[in-house]
């Protein structure tokens, strides 16, 4: 009999175990040593010989996210384990996925190394911030939100519809969203200064009057960007705004800012598990991804295709 367990890495713990449940696939049992320094050690408790193994676990900061699935990986293949694949729902290091400038890392490259060093056969991540990314490792599978996105702006209802990019870079995305609803989308042209973070002036490029507008982006981080393209449409005369972003990475100001923003709608994922105090406030929403991973998992497990999951 094939044996395939999930593997539950310590940063999504809960997550694995609602897409074991879905999946009724079997949650590996991993017992974890933590040393004083820091170090960590797990040991897999089944016999793993033979089976194919899905890890998941986002990678997002702190690096001890991205060590456990190296640890997890190389201890499975040590244990004979026939195929280890890695489900990770934000992928670490993805907004460093060229060099931009002179010497610096291209970290999605580097991290996409060490898992083939590790023994991973797979990567499974979704949304990446650039799509390139995927060419880093022999196969790679970006699995898509709008799987979850599209039916949910249905149920909205809305009669005066458009959407809008936060920057240039989210055009291609924000295009795809336009033309499976048939209406028009507008961009929010930013110019950035030297910090990552720092954003010189933004300026709309369409017509937002009297609409319900929905913004896209893959990630919201100290929310900067959001508060600027929010403060544009309001003052563009849009009626109302929702802003859905994948990755709800969150860091900085992030809280105060979308806490101010209560009139805005926010429509994330559980790709990276929030800390209380968001899911807390009442103008954010997060939709499960555990269904999505679920049919993913059981789809690649029986060589059957991923792609046709997704309109787009």
């Amino acid at each position: 009999m094939k044996k395939i367990f999930i593997v539950a890495g310590r940063n999504s713990f809960d997550l694995a175990g609602r897409i074991s449940d879905k999946a009724k696939i079997e949650l590996a049992d991993v017992e974890w040593t933590n040393f004083s320094d820091g170090e960590s050690k797990p040991q897999y408790k089944d016999n793993i010989r033979g089976a194919t193994l899905y890890i998941v676990n986002s990678t997002n900061a702190p690096i001890s996210n991205f060590d456990d699935v190296l640890l997890l990986a190389d201890a499975a293949v040590r244990a004979s384990a026939k195929k280890v694949i890695v489900v990770i729902p934000y992928f670490g290091g993805q907004r460093q996925e060229r060099k931009d400038k002179g010497r610096v890392p291209i970290t999605a490259k580097l991290r996409a190394t060490q898992l083939k060093a590790a023994g991973v056969y797979k990567i499974i991540a979704m949304d990446l911030h650039a799509d390139a990314i995927q060419a880093f490792a022999k196969r790679f599978d970006n699995i898509f939100a709008s799987y979850l996105f599209v039916p949910y702006i249905k149920k909205l209802g809305l009669k005066n519809l458009i959407f809008a990019s936060p920057d240039t870079g989210g055009t291609k995305r924000v295009e795809k969203y336009a033309d499976h609803f048939g209406v028009e989308f507008n961009i929010c042209y930013k110019q950035r200064s030297q910090g990552p973070n720092e954003i010189k002036q933004m300026r709309l490029l369409g017509d937002v009057r009297d609409k319900d507008v929905i913004v896209f982006d893959d990630m919201i981080d100290t929310a900067g960007s959001v508060e600027l393209c929010v403060g544009l449409l309001k003052e563009k005369g849009a009626k109302s705004i929702r802003f859905f972003a994948t990755h709800p990475v969150f860091s900085g100001k992030a809280y105060q800012r979308i806490k101010a923003m209560e009139d805005v709608k926010f429509v994330v994922t559980d790709t990276i598990p929030l800390k209380q105090e968001f899911t807390e406030l009442a103008n954010i929403e997060v939709i499960s991804i555990d269904g999505l991973l679920a049919e993913v998992v059981k789809r690649d497990f029986r060589n059957e295709s991923i792609s046709s999951l997704f309109v787009f």
